[in-house]
């Protein structure tokens, strides 16, 4: 069986969430004796061929010229030469720039699964126009694709209620941290519970806004650090709002797994707002850490943390959170335990792997 990986960009991992999921699960695939092909733009700065076992192929994509309308065209491309290369299977990880190509490319000898990932026409920071093209891009992956992949449950019953069409729930997964180090602390002048947290990009769909305007408000002095990329508009919107606030401070971006573990176990509190589906890459990270978890109240958290966080809908909410913390505090150890056992359990990698493979197997 041969299996192609398109609309990512690219492993080994250094972008995000799809990118993890692919490098993840292609390796193991690979390691179960499957061909595996990764599709990677050519400004990768992975150079090789070959990667853990699996094939990889460069791909033009004018990214670097023209910006994310690339994507279309580095998708397009990938997409027919996996077509090309004759792979049993097809996985679209993620369908926005994908879809349209489905209505130009005829894959008589391969079968596509797109998983949609999360809904991305519901993203507020998209013009009415692009989320009603978005929308439409997600209806011609539904329809146009032999099968579907639903990472969370919510999304699985919105394809359902939606398109009619039964999809496949297969989750994402995270590796559990072992945080015993919390020397790097230092560096960042922290101290373990004496801080609230929150990563992740600073897009609108992720609440961020509404977060901060409770943590502002909150009778409380605990200072919030925010480690995110500020460099779009809606970042440095937020830099200007909140420039006055002294216990509101934007660190910029960290990487390194560890690292952000460590961040995460030793807050005391860890802000957790993405609301537009799928289950969310840093949220598992942040179980796997072991981090006391604040979230925003909607159906697609609530599916992966249950009853093992506390839950906020507004910026009072964010504030009584807060203010009532001490209180609260008391079910961290509990919550903790049980959303640590969860990724092992359930958010494993090898799980993962074999539940694709199973479904794989059904269609080549």
């Amino acid at each position: 069986m041969k299996v192609a990986f398109v609309s990512t960009r690219g492993i080994p991992n250094h972008y995000g969430g799809l990118e993890e999921f692919a490098e993840n699960v292609a390796t193991r695939l690979a390691a179960k004796g499957i061909e595996v092909l990764v599709y990677n733009p050519d400004f990768h700065p992975y150079k090789k061929n070959e990667f853990k076992g699996v094939r990889i192929k460069h791909i033009y994509s004018p990214e670097k010229k023209i910006g994310a309308g690339a994507n279309f065209i580095y998708d397009f491309l990938s997409l027919k030469d996996a077509i090309r290369e004759q792979c049993d299977i097809i996985l679209i990880c993620g369908y926005t720039t994908a879809a349209f190509s489905l209505l130009l490319l005829n894959p008589k000898k391969s079968i596509i699964i797109t998983n949609i990932d999360g809904l991305e026409w519901k993203r507020s920071k998209h013009s009415a126009m692009v989320q009603k093209l978005t929308r439409w891009f997600e209806k011609i992956a539904v329809k146009k694709s032999a099968h579907v992949i639903s990472d969370n449950m919510g999304i699985k019953e919105y394809v359902a209620d939606v398109y009619g069409v039964d999809s496949t729930f297969i989750a994402y997964a995270a590796d559990p941290y072992a945080v015993t180090d919390n020397s790097m602390l230092v560096s960042f002048d922290l101290e373990p519970l004496k801080y609230f947290l929150l990563i992740g990009r600073l897009e609108p769909e992720n609440n961020i806004e509404m977060i901060l305007d409770g943590i502002a408000a909150a009778k409380d002095d605990t200072p919030v650090h925010i480690f995110a990329g500020i460099e779009t508009k809606f970042a440095k919107y937020l830099l200007s709002k909140y420039k006055e606030v002294k216990k509101i401070h934007f660190r910029g971006w960290l990487s390194g797994q560890q690292n952000l573990a460590v961040l995460r176990r030793n807050a005391k509190l860890y802000f957790h707002g993405h609301s537009v589906g799928g289950t969310n890459p840093s949220l598992l990270e942040a179980m796997a850490a072991g981090a006391f978890i604040a979230a925003h109240d909607n159906v697609f958290n609530r599916y992966v943390l249950q009853n093992n966080a506390l839950y906020f809908e507004n910026a009072s909410q964010v504030s009584s959170l807060i203010e009532n913390l001490s209180r609260l505090e008391k079910s961290r150890a509990s919550f903790a335990e049980e959303n640590i056992r969860q990724i092992k359990e359930k958010y494993n990698w090898d799980k993962i792997t074999s539940e694709y493979l199973t479904l794989f197997r059904q269609f080549a």
